[in-house]
């Protein structure tokens, strides 16, 4: 009994000094999951703890558990309206981008490293994936606003760019375990098989699961367990059935994250918690497993294939791949800079040292100093990137938290949480009279926090900065709501230098327009309404932070509503004077 309570007590400890750890992250301006990777490399065999772990059996297993939480997670919280936007193009990312990207740093694997191409190859297979743990941490707690083409490009990507990893590395240690038996015919069955399977019984399990949890009565805290132990479920069965399990785990949550019901809020909190805990512990044993000192030996060989991965041959196949969707020439750069290694590059560089492939040590070595190198490079930029090629939009006013209260099977209402700052609309004001701003809306105010205690409304209650106010409220109007509690904060100049200094609405006519500012258009473009000569001359779905110029003038899409349907343009006028 000893021994197993040593173990839970050195568990307890490293996962307890992980998540202390990250209080410091956003001071240090290192990536969350870098500090869990950190713990564990210090209680390692190297480190002061000097624990020695070498058991890549259980590390294997403990981050394919792992990662299939954190997929499912990612999944929950991904939008399908998302994909209006990205899907194609993260489709064509997450296949070939990985072969495209496998294949130039394969070819510079085998030079460097002087091994067989093979080798080489397996080596840009295992590196050559985005990290979907990486990814949905840093882009969501980096603290910058993408505009929602990045954004998505690079969630659905790393989301379902796993397999086709998986599958290469398979391929290729099969090549080299087993050369006789390897053929071209061959991957392109098991390629089309563990994706199609892989899709088919994700979607379908994704649909049992959310009829199920819409229909089940639970104690709240079991729904959670009820997606968590289905998802497990999908996982194992697509894997056993030879699908790709990280993908169906994927696209199950996804369906589960946009079938909303009583019990969604519920599940997303526990799954939050459950993803982070994922996390930190997949990280602190990968860090146990590895031996820096070993990682020495090949330092300069892992940051000349970490360059060449980052600077050549991730952004040749996210060029070459994304030509046909007309992305701007800054996001290409950007999603090209995203391309985090973490967890999954270290999982399955763990597969050939478990196969028995020769030289295995030296592909693990590597492949985990490249994903450090990732770390600490790309994804502490990840912010600065974003600010300096311009993906990154202004933030936009919405709720300072946002629950759903149901009260019936199918009927919700959303409550929302505001801070009244100074300067605001809403100051003075009695809370319930901030409905008469959205008429046709069902606005009330259903309680007041002041100076930390609750406060009891009265007709002669005015508002005050500092409070926050709980409102009831549709979320279509959540943003035009929340503009009544902000102050001033230069918001209307940020505004005015991203979006321009003109409202416009997308349903007047381009001739108009054209006609009152001087706008050079073409006469077939006269015809159409703004926010249709915005689409054409774009080429691509539009999102917020889209612009086109129009001579001196530049023409921004400043807000979307349902269905990919603009419903506010901003106009920048050429400065006075003449120039821009």
């Amino acid at each position: 009994m000893t021994g197993i309570n040593a173990l839970f007590l050195l568990t307890g400890l490293l996962l307890f000094i992980s998540v202390l750890a990250s209080t410091i992250s956003a001071r240090l301006g290192l990536p969350l999951l870098l500090l869990f990777l950190g713990v564990g490399m210090l209680a390692g065999e190297d480190g002061p703890g000097g624990i020695v772990f070498e058991d890549f059996f259980i590390a294997s297993l403990i981050g394919q558990a792992a990662l299939s939480v954190i997929l499912l997670d990612g999944g929950l919280r991904t939008k399908v309206s998302s994909f209006r936007v990205a899907l194609k193009p993260a489709a064509v990312l997450a296949t070939w981008g990985v072969i495209g990207t496998a294949g130039l740093l394969g070819l510079f694997a085998t030079w460097i490293l002087d091994v067989d191409w093979r080798l080489g190859m397996l080596l840009a297979a295992i590196v050559g994936s985005t990290d979907a743990a990486a990814v949905f941490a840093l882009l969501r707690n980096s603290g910058v606003r993408l505009n929602e083409r990045v954004q998505a490009t690079l969630e659905i990507e790393s989301g379902a760019n796993d397999p086709m990893a998986i599958l290469l590395v398979t391929a290729l240690v099969g090549m080299l375990l087993q050369p006789e038996t390897a053929s071209v015919g061959g991957f392109v069955w098991m390629l089309t098989s563990q994706l199609g399977l892989g899709a088919i019984l994700g979607l379908a399990g994704g649909w049992v699961l959310s009829r199920l949890m819409a229909r089940l009565s639970l104690p709240d805290g079991l729904y959670a367990l009820l997606i968590l132990s289905g998802g497990t479920l999908v996982f194992a069965a697509t894997n056993l059935m030879n699908g790709s399990g990280f993908l169906a785990v994927y696209l199950a949550g996804v369906v589960v994250g946009n079938r909303r019901s009583h019990a969604t809020e519920h599940v997303l909190r526990v799954m939050d918690g459950l993803a982070w805990l994922a996390q930190a512990g997949m990280f602190v044993v990968l860090g146990l497993l590895v031996t820096p000192s070993k990682m020495l030996d090949y330092a300069t060989e892992a940051f000349a294939m970490a360059v060449f991965l980052t600077l050549v041959a991730r952004p040749v196949a996210v060029a070459i791949g994304l030509a046909p969707f007309r992305y701007p020439r800054k996001e290409l750069l950007y999603v090209s800079w995203v391309g985090l290694r973490g967890a999954v590059p270290v999982t399955l560089a763990i597969v050939p040292v478990v196969m028995g492939v020769p030289d295995s040590q030296l592909l693990f070595n590597v492949a985990f100093a490249v994903v450090l190198l990732s770390l600490l490079v790309q994804g502490a930029t990840v912010p600065l990137a974003a600010r300096w090629l311009g993906v990154e939009v202004p933030p936009r006013d919405e709720p300072r938290d946002k629950r759903e209260v149901w009260v019936g099977d199918a009927a919700a209402v959303d409550m929302l949480e505001f801070c009244v700052e100074a300067g605001a609309k809403a100051e003075g004001r009695h809370p319930d009279e901030l409905g008469s701003d959205h008429p046709g809306h069902d606005v009330r105010c259903v309680a007041l926090v002041r100076e930390g205690g609750l406060h009891r409304l009265t007709p002669d209650t005015r508002l005050r900065p500092g409070d926050s106010v709980w409102m009831i409220a549709p979320d279509e109007i959540s943003e035009r709501l929340a503009r009544s509690f902000a102050g001033s904060r230069g918001e209307l100049t940020v505004n005015a230098s991203f979006f321009g200094e003109f409202v416009v609405d997308p349903e007047s006519r381009a001739s108009d327009l054209a006609d009152a500012y001087g706008l050079r258009i073409e006469e077939a473009e006269r015809e159409l309404v703004m926010g249709e000569l915005l689409a054409v001359r774009l080429g691509r779905p539009p999102v917020v932070g889209d612009r086109v110029e129009i001579g001196a003038f530049v023409l921004t899409v400043r807000e979307m509503g349902d269905k990919g349907r603009i419903t506010a343009l901003g106009l920048k006028c050429p400065p006075l004077g003449g120039g821009r």
